[in-house]
């Protein structure tokens, strides 16, 4: 009877031990099916998992347009403005040129310069000195539209030329409230032209539009290396010199630096083009019998085009007087100017830039015109 009571009390013990084994799994299978124990792990577990912010993207400016005149940015195109002005030593230094898209330089009477100044980015104060008109101007100003013109007046047999062309006249003949003297230079070479206030009066001016030129900062292949350039009249010199360091060339006018009145940077060009022109006697003669020459901007010919310490002989084209002018290379493709101020040079074909490369800069270098031909003694007609 003992020994039975020890054996059903075995047999429940090992019962129990039996049912903890199956139990213990069990409870530990539903542990970790309901989670975890830790409440605040749970919730935490449950909440909306942490997002990464969005980049905040900002958007790119459109790039502003280029000026057809510089191939600079330019905001909304300007109405256009061009002064004529003295091109002797005595109009130094030059007041606002140094803000002109285009810097166009003509032959007048005895062989002596005159230069057009084409604004429209930056009109400024102070522009001058201003001189008077040539037959030249009409045809060469044609394709700007309808531009402001200022300049001091013109031989009589001209006026009616010049009333019958397409620019609005802005000359003192038309209203003098626009200019002004300066009585620290001496006359005829210190007549001033206020830009803002003389294209008030003419409001309907054109704006700047396509001339038929192309931009590129990157020069186009070829070419030949051109350090400097000098262009000779019988009264008058222009030269233009590279420098490495801004890129562009510097200015010579009548055998100086050109100076700039409103810095020391002087006169500067992105582009120097010589653009060859047929060069004829006009009708028209000033006081002492000078001959106006008329160089024909209307046609085609050849030009030289210096930039980037380069040049290449391009050609040029214009259809008739409302079309702007095209430079091409020999195999047809534009010839891209460098963006910037453009000088211009009108060239008798019966003459010749001369250039300089390294290699003959210093064994022959160009030979300055005897100072008594660019002094005070030369050739001074309106």
């Amino acid at each position: 009877m003992r020994a039975s009571r020890v054996s059903v009390a075995a047999v429940r013990n090992t019962a129990i031990i039996i049912t903890l084994v199956i139990a213990v799994p069990a409870i530990a299978t539903l542990a970790s099916c309901s989670g975890p124990a830790n409440p605040t792990a749970t919730e935490s577990s449950s909440a909306s998992p942490a997002t990464t912010p969005s980049p905040v993207i900002t958007p790119t400016p459109a790039p502003l347009p280029a000026s057809p005149l510089t191939g600079l940015p330019e905001a909304s195109p300007g109405p256009v403005l061009v002064v004529k002005l003295d091109n002797t030593r005595n109009a130094q230094p030059h007041a606002g040129l140094a803000y002109a898209d285009i810097v166009y330089i003509e032959e007048v009477e005895y062989g002596i310069t005159r230069l057009a100044a084409v604004f429209s980015s930056s009109i400024p104060q102070r522009i001058g000195p201003v001189r008077s008109a040539r037959i030249t101007d009409i045809d060469l100003l044609a394709q700007y539209g309808s531009p402001a013109f200022a300049y001091s007046g013109a031989q009589h047999k001209l006026l009616p030329k010049l009333a019958a062309a397409s620019f609005i006249d802005i000359s003192p003949n038309r209203g003098a409230s626009s200019y002004s003297r300066d009585f620290d230079r001496p006359a005829p070479y210190n007549y001033f032209l206020d830009g803002g206030i003389g294209l008030k009066r003419a409001t309907d001016a054109t704006v700047d539009h396509d001339m038929g030129f192309t931009f590129s900062q990157e020069p186009p292949i070829g070419g030949l290396p051109a350090r400097k350039l000098r262009v000779e009249w019988s009264y008058a010199s222009a030269g233009f010199t590279y420098d490495e360091v801004s890129g562009l060339y510097r200015v010579q006018l009548n055998g100086k630096r050109a100076r700039a009145e409103e810095n020391d940077r002087g006169q500067n060009a992105a582009t120097v083009i010589i653009q060859y022109v047929t060069q004829t006697p006009s009708d028209y003669f000033d006081r002492g019998g000078g001959n106006t020459p008329h160089a024909e901007t209307v046609g085609r010919g050849k030009a030289t085009i210096l930039r980037d310490g380069r040049s290449w002989n391009v050609n040029w084209e214009r259809p008739d007087a409302d079309s702007g002018t095209t430079f091409t290379m020999t195999d047809g493709s534009p010839m891209p100017f460098k963006p910037g101020q453009q000088w211009i040079v009108l060239l008798d074909s019966d003459r010749t830039a001369k250039i300089s490369t390294p290699s003959t800069a210093s064994a022959s270098p160009p030979v300055e015109s005897p100072p008594a031909l660019m002094g005070s003694t030369s050739p001074s007609r309106g």
